[in-house]
């Protein structure tokens, strides 16, 4: 069972899944980061000064100075302004991704463009189309095979 299991862990896919993984956790960190110290200042600036992590709304009738204030006390709240945040991180990282998945299938499609390697060639004598691997010409009976597969 162990060795299956070791088998099974060395295998590249999997390798390579932990490694996207891992990468995928960093990157979500980033973008966390970006929507939450960089993007939005400037977005609730333009907006009147809102700081988006400060909106909630009071399910209770108490008020409170701050979001935190109100997490504190335990009161009821819905953090719409977090969601939001984390709305428009999940939004960059999705538009992150397609264009990932977009340039690797663009990188497929030339790859898969490649024109195949050739099968024919002219025979230098008689200029006729001949098959690659021939070493005498089916047309003019020319012996080809001290010339090369591309003659």
């Amino acid at each position: 069972m162990l060795k299956g299991f070791r088998a099974f862990i060395s295998r590249g896919n999997v390798i390579d899944l932990a490694v996207g993984i891992v990468i995928g956790a960093a990157f979500t960190g980033v973008v966390k980061s970006f929507v939450d110290d960089i993007l939005m200042p400037p977005i609730g600036l333009l907006l009147g000064g809102v700081d988006f992590s400060e909106l909630y709304i009071r399910l209770s009738g108490e008020r409170f100075a701050t979001r935190a204030a109100a997490m504190e006390a335990g009161a009821p709240i819905i953090s719409y302004g977090v969601f939001l945040n984390t709305i428009l991180a999940f939004l960059i990282t999705a538009f992150a991704v397609y264009l990932l998945v977009k340039s690797y299938d663009r990188l497929r499609a030339r790859e898969a463009a490649a024109p195949p390697p050739p099968s024919e060639k002219d025979c230098p004598f008689c200029q006729s189309r001949i098959h690659i691997a021939a070493s005498r010409c089916p047309f003019c009976t020319s012996d080809l095979s001290g010339l090369g597969p591309l003659a």
